[in-house]
């Protein structure tokens, strides 16, 4: 799945779940070593773990950031199975 992030330096995240497992994730754009740092640690977590690790956390002064925003798009792919 892709998702267009907001608020951030990445410009999109493309995941894959499996078994509502997250099997991949790769951002594209932001901070190349977080982001990759990030990717590595949820790939294998459950989907409802991963949310409720990653939701709400910022980045400096900005209200979101790049895990929250991993947080965003897996809510955002649970909706779609409803």
């Amino acid at each position: 799945m892709k998702y267009k992030t907001h608020g951030v330096c990445s410009q999109e995240i493309n995941f894959e779940v499996e078994d509502n497992k997250l099997v991949k994730v790769q951002f594209v754009g932001g901070c190349s070593g977080n982001t990759q740092g990030v990717s590595r640690l949820v790939e294998g977590m459950d989907v409802d773990e991963a949310i409720k690790r990653l939701e709400g956390i910022q980045c400096g002064f900005r209200p979101t950031s790049c895990p929250d925003q991993l947080a965003q798009a897996l809510k955002n792919y649970k909706e779609t199975l409803s």
